[in-house]
């Protein structure tokens, strides 16, 4: 029986470079698509098809923005499907990224620069949004749309005979300062994006204290600084073209440049071979490429606690009970 993976954000970046590496590893793979623009998602489908016929690969629409564009394709996907092996929550959002351009100067006469260069610590803002369900946009798309998408898609997941994964996209963007539980949404804060991807941090370390008994266990991964949609708009398309000789002297000291959506998939292929019940569920993956462009995978410790990853669950079943008594009564 073929293994069935399905791959959030996949028709560009990290998600269509990981489609590809999948099934150069294996080409007997059913590759599900999940993604927000069918027409976009049905060429990344054909053209996958063409370079590797013995696969599948099939598409479905999802919003992960859009709680019922999640329960739509999750109800689709539990009728196509009897199980799911692997989930890579890879679709996310940094909308309006603006540079602190006094934190950028600061940082470049700091004994930290490499670190600040290497994770964007404190050089970013984003302009975040309240969406169609009243969420912030960015909490909704990187994290909350997938935990729904999880949830519903529990029956697929959990099974005795042999472990499904989840596999997110995390970053060493993700920073405990930026992350407060009385505020998971992060209303009040001007770092969305970090935030929500220490609350993917948080989360997987929930769920593999929750579901692993259930044979399903859950990674993070960061795939590096990259050149893509996410990160262009950051600064001008001619700004990006004079740093990127600087960028790759850096990366002689950084590894965290791996300027390339390929690149960036390091980890998550890495993991893709990876017997789940061996990984330290407190470990953060992180794609990494020496300065002659070499991948290789290296390891964090995630800077978190057991007791708020646990917490931030409660509550994000909690905010769950609320948004499905809102979408009845919209029905």
């Amino acid at each position: 029986m073929r293994k069935v993976v399905l791959v959030t954000g996949a028709s560009s970046g990290v998600g269509l470079a990981l489609c590809k590496r999948l099934l150069e590893e294996d080409d007997e793979l059913h590759v599900c698509l999940a993604c927000r623009n069918v027409g976009k998602a049905e060429a990344v489908r054909g053209a996958l098809l063409a370079s590797h016929p013995a696969a599948e690969v099939s598409v479905v629409q999802v919003d992960v923005c859009s709680l019922q564009s999640v329960l739509r394709a999750a109800g689709e996907l539990k009728q196509r499907f009897q199980r799911l092996d692997y989930v890579y929550l890879n679709a996310g959002i940094m909308p309006n990224p603006q540079l602190n351009i006094k934190a950028l100067f600061s940082g470049l006469f700091s004994r930290k620069v490499i670190h600040i260069f290497s994770t964007a610590e404190g050089l970013l803002t984003q302009e975040d949004r309240v969406t169609a369900d009243g969420l912030q946009e960015v909490f909704e798309t990187n994290i909350f749309g997938h935990f729904i998408l999880i949830r519903e898609l529990e029956p697929l997941l959990c099974h005795s005979d042999r472990p499904s994964r989840l596999i997110w996209t995390s970053s060493r963007n993700a920073r405990r300062s930026n992350f407060h539980l009385e505020d998971i949404q992060h209303r009040r804060g001007q770092e969305p994006y970090s935030s929500s991807k220490y609350a993917i941090d948080l989360l997987s370390v929930a769920l593999n204290r929750n579901f692993n008994r259930r044979g399903l266990y859950s990674s993070v991964v960061c795939p590096g600084t990259m050149v893509t949609n996410l990160t262009c708009g950051i600064l001008p398309p001619f700004l990006w073209t004079l740093l990127l000789p600087i960028i790759w002297l850096i990366r002689f000291f950084a590894n965290a440049f791996t300027l390339t959506p390929d690149n960036g998939a390091e980890a998550l292929v890495w993991l893709f071979h990876q017997k789940p019940e061996s990984l330290n569920p407190l470990t953060k993956y992180l794609s990494a490429t020496t300065g002659f462009g070499s991948n290789y995978v290296t390891t964090q410790r995630m800077d978190l606690d057991e007791d708020t990853a646990e917490q931030l669950y409660q509550n994000l079943l909690e905010l769950e009970k609320q948004v499905r008594v809102t979408i009845q009564k919209n029905k």
